[in-house]
């Protein structure tokens, strides 16, 4: 009670404010008391509102009293500093909610310093000091601050669990020992937590290992990100001076063009306006002579009529005009005509090519490319809607379901004429370009069918897929199956099926083709390099042969 009493005097002489000792108290009108400089703080914040307030008990005053020490309150301050009174613990020293109390204080509790695992008891600074005093209390166990100290307790025979069951993976007492895990193969729980620890050191060293090599990786990263930032920007700078000197080139050929035109147009008006100007001289000299002739026409007297007619009568040589209407007037038509045709070849290499630089670009990958798919639902992630283009059908070849089906017929088809027809093997081709990841299945029936993969500018000529350096096709016949590549047949083994699958990550350069039924069977794979877009193919063999896209979506 007594150690009960010295708080409330600690508390008592405290400030409300800063929660320490009274410096140069003051009471204010209400009776309670600060420490001056607090309570100055306090009303400096409330000085807008020109009303003053307890901190306590919220009591007002106006104007904002004078404050005066209180000398017997400072006097008595001071002689109990002198008798060992100490400033009371800060807010922030005793326990919280979430905080270890002591467990020996009384009243308020201060925060836990340590745990004794012996004791099973939390103990603040000053109720800790037996530990490090007492000779016994030395050897006992101290750790940080634990709230499960109690978990150490045998809830059935309420000892101390010291013992450990390696047969059910539980700490236990010595009681339980002899009780429900007799004949267990037990040790003491600091045996078990050595054998553990040794463990645990053997698995930090692998994370740390790990984290080391994560490290090193993620450092590795960022030298990527670097170096294709650095690239990328330069990529960049070197693409805008390339197009700069394209768009310089064409406004210098531009400007020639206009400074020929024109210079042109200045001649050919020079020398109509000098064929002008001559003409309209003989129109003023024929008109002059006209006259002269029209008033000797009136002349009575023969002989002055007959002596002045041959002078009269003699015509100047003509201006020659045939070359006026030798041409049409087309003038300089033909010139917008050359420049619309070179406009027209530079739209179709800028269109050929521009597939190529796209397909550059997106082909920049830092990372290795994502593992293959090892299901059919895997492979459906990257489902592909395909359709035949009728442009490339062969005029043999019938398409329907919306041109996702090919049918070899013995009958010609009303196609148009067109550059991308195939006119010398029955084959066809997407509508759509493959690049990146994609998947596509093909269900066919009759006795022969290539299922393929091509570039755009394959030949449309006679050359079947895969006979060649620019398709690849999986030859599926009723009996065995065969992959052709530039004219190079490699025997593949699998299950015969109706349905074949066919996987493509155009970055990673990997085309493979499956067999589909109930499960998916790698016919073959290939691993090359893709320079341009890809796109799906068919070819036929006998009337009747079908092949259809299946809708996977």
């Amino acid at each position: 009670m007594a150690q009960q009493g010295v708080q409330l005097d600690r508390e008592a002489f405290s400030c409300t404010i800063c929660l320490d000792l009274l410096k140069d108290p003051v009471t204010i009108h209400c009776g309670r008391s600060y420490c001056m400089s607090c309570i100055k703080g306090f009303w400096d914040e409330e000085d807008e509102k020109k009303i003053y307030s307890c901190p306590q008990c919220r009591q007002t005053f106006t104007p904002r009293p004078v404050l005066v020490e209180n000398t017997m309150l400072a006097a008595l301050v001071e002689q109990l500093k002198k008798t060992g009174l100490q400033a009371a613990p800060a807010d922030h020293c005793y326990a919280g909610p979430e905080d270890v109390a002591c467990d020996v204080c009384t009243g308020r509790k201060l925060k836990a310093f340590k745990s004794c695992l012996v004791c099973l008891a939390s103990y603040c600074e000053k109720h800790l000091q037996p530990h490090y005093d007492v000779v016994p209390l030395k050897k006992h166990k101290l750790v940080d601050p634990s709230k499960t100290l109690q978990e150490n307790i045998c809830s059935r025979h309420n000892e101390v669990m010291k013992i450990f069951c390696r047969a059910d993976q539980q700490s236990i007492c010595y009681l339980c020992s002899v009780d429900g895990h007799k004949g267990h193969d037990t040790v003491s729980a600091a045996a078990e937590r050595t054998e553990r620890q040794r463990e645990l050191e053997v698995s930090r060293q692998k994370i740390q290992q790990r984290i080391q090599d994560r490290e090193k990786d993620v450092k590795l990263l960022q030298q990527e990100v670097e170096a294709v930032n650095r690239s990328a920007d330069k990529a960049v700078e070197d693409s805008e001076k390339i197009f700069t000197e394209l768009i310089r080139l064409i406004q210098k050929r531009s400007s020639d063009v206009k400074q020929q035109i024109r210079s042109q147009q200045e001649t050919e008006v020079s020398r109509v306006k000098e064929l002008q100007e001559k003409l309209e001289q003989e129109i003023t000299e024929l008109k002059r002579k006209d006259a002269e002739l029209k008033q000797l026409s009136h002349t009575e007297d023969h002989n002055q009529f007959l002596h002045n007619y041959p002078s009269l009568s003699q015509l100047s040589e003509p201006t020659d005009s045939s070359s006026i209407n030798i041409r049409p007037l087309k003038y300089f038509e033909d010139v917008t005509a050359a420049v619309s045709e070179l406009r027209d070849q530079l739209q179709d290499i800028l269109k050929e090519k521009w597939t190529n630089i796209s397909l550059t670009v997106t082909e920049v990958d830092v990372l290795l490319s994502q593992p293959e798919p090892r299901t059919r639902a895997g492979f459906l992630k990257y489902a592909n809607e395909i359709t035949l283009d009728p442009n490339t059908a062969h005029i043999n070849l019938l398409l329907s379901e919306g041109n996702r089906k090919a049918t070899f017929m013995s009958q010609q088809q009303s196609y148009s004429s067109h550059p991308d027809r195939f006119n010398g093997c029955w084959q066809v081709l997407s509508r759509e370009s493959l690049t990146g990841r994609c998947y596509w299945e093909v269900e066919w029936s009759g006795r022969r069918v290539y299922v393929a993969v091509a570039y755009k500018n394959i030949s449309r000529a006679g050359i079947r897929f895969g006979r060649n350096d620019k398709s690849w096709a999986l030859d599926c016949d009723t009996d065995s199956y065969q992959f052709w590549f530039n004219n190079i047949s490699t025997p593949v083994s699998g299950p015969r099926s109706s349905r074949v699958g066919v996987y493509l990550d155009h970055r990673a350069g990997t085309l493979s083709f499956y067999s589909v039924s109930e499960t998916m069977t790698l016919l073959h794979r290939v691993q090359t390099t893709f320079t341009q877009p890809l796109y799906a193919g068919l070819w036929f063999c006998d009337y009747g042969d079908t092949a259809e896209f299946c809708k996977l979506k």
